[in-house]
């Protein structure tokens, strides 16, 4: 891999980190702490913004190895989190109760994968 890559994915994931916190904060004051809606949020957020993004880069093929690795792999890799979702089911299951992580496992698992079907649908639609 160039040398290029490995900054666009350092670059991309710096955006998406600092955006992902910028979310969980938001949320945790809007929402309060009693759910971890930061999570499912940019977990939903980043699945649809990556359907955007897939169906653009495909509409405009070739598209640089450099463009792709920061905006899916950089930006939209650092935004979501898989450790921290599985990390709050835990959580939840542990704290409060089974109804709760079960809730919010099957929550973030159907919405992010509609995210990710809107995000393509609109991307087309856009195209």
């Amino acid at each position: 891999m160039n040398g290029y890559i490995w900054l666009a994915v350092a670059a991309g994931g710096a955006i998406g980190a600092m955006l992902r916190h910028g979310v969980s904060r938001l949320s945790l004051h809007l929402l309060g702490p009693n759910f971890p809606w930061g999570t499912l949020s940019v977990n939903v957020i980043g699945s649809f913004a990556m359907g955007l993004v897939i169906v653009w880069l495909s509409s405009r093929e070739p598209q640089s190895p450099a463009v792709r690795a920061f905006l899916t792999v950089g930006l939209l890799g650092a935004f979501t989190t898989f450790s921290t979702f599985s990390l709050d089911v835990v959580t939840l299951y542990r704290d409060r109760t089974l109804m709760i992580a079960g809730i919010y496992l099957t929550a973030s698992v159907l919405l992010s994968i509609l995210g990710l079907l809107a995000g393509l649908a609109l991307g087309r639609q856009l195209t």
